[in-house]
């Protein structure tokens, strides 16, 4: 059986104790857990993120399993509960605070208030707008990583991380759209999850620039 000292350990022998230890401390929110969001918070939990807080108001259904990290024995679950279930696999030690809920302008302050790092994940535009807008205006401490233009089956060299403001990051190629092509290809949505988790893992250790 894997100890919470084992594990530690390892994490600390790729990533260095202190680097470790400010991955451990840190409070990160992931707001959608499609394909990005997914993907997002597995990469913040293999890295020994200490607390992750999940939002998200769908079920699992099969159009998901192309892209997004749930499995055909999850369809009809909560996502929040699907994706806590096979998070706590990758990291038993991993403390999640997992809400079915639809975020809106009025509980963002409230649901986000103890969480300096936040993800948007959302598929809508302007589900993006309304919670960037939300977080930027009403959360002043917070740093936010959003996403946006991942679509298609373009280059993934287009897909890179960009520095909008002093606490706003934006990932993505800043132009595809699901309505105007291919739709959604797993590779290419990855990619985009990885650059906002990077970013992300970047701002825990201190690292504010693009």
């Amino acid at each position: 059986m894997l100890t919470r000292e084992e594990w530690y350990a390892a994490l600390a022998e790729r990533h260095g104790a202190e680097l470790q230890k400010k991955f451990a401390d840190a409070s990160v929110a992931v707001c959608g857990l499609g394909g990005l969001g997914s993907n997002i918070a597995f990469a913040l939990a293999r890295a020994g993120v200490g607390h992750l807080s999940l939002f998200d108001f769908d079920c699992v259904d099969v159009s998901n399993l192309n892209r997004q990290q749930y499995f055909p024995d999850q369809l009809g679950m909560e996502k929040t509960a699907a994706l806590s279930e096979t998070l706590r696999r990758i990291n038993p030690f991993l403390e999640i605070t997992a809400q079915t809920v639809k975020l809106t302008p009025e509980n963002i302050p409230v649901l986000l208030a103890d969480c300096p790092f936040i993800c948007e994940a959302f598929d809508r535009a302007d589900q993006k707008a309304m919670l960037v807008n939300t977080v930027l205006e009403q959360l002043p401490l917070a740093f936010l990583v959003s996403g946006s233009g991942m679509a298609g089956l373009d280059s993934a060299n287009s897909i890179r991380t960009r520095k909008i403001s002093r606490r706003f990051y934006l990932c993505g190629d800043g132009t595809s759209d699901v309505a105007a092509g291919l739709g959604l290809i797993s590779a290419r949505v990855a990619v985009c999850a990885a650059h906002e988790a990077n970013m992300i893992l970047r701002l825990i250790a201190g690292h504010t620039e693009a």
